[in-house]
């Protein structure tokens, strides 16, 4: 399931860094996450490290994309392919 960020978000920006596929991007009022590039860390982390450095618990699951942990890892190794052609 990807994560989205809800009006909790006070645009800090430190989660936009800890990202490891790029996702998040600030929006008009809060950041967002693309659901695309979003694979909740896994292939990267143990952990989700937006929700990990979120100082207000703005990131929580996005109920409109669901997937499971092996759905996410193909995602990932997909994006890894991409950006290493």
């Amino acid at each position: 399931m990807a994560l989205l960020i809800i009006d909790l978000c006070i645009t800090c920006d430190v989660c936009i860094p800890v990202c490891p596929n790029k996702a998040i991007s600030r929006g008009d009022d809060i950041f967002t996450i693309d659901p695309a590039l979003c694979t909740e860390c896994v292939g990267h982390h143990a952990v989700s490290q937006c929700v990990k450095v979120c100082p207000v618990r703005a990131i929580v699951p996005d109920p409109d994309h669901r997937e499971s942990k092996e759905e996410l890892q193909k995602k990932c190794d997909e994006i890894k392919a991409r950006k290493a052609a």
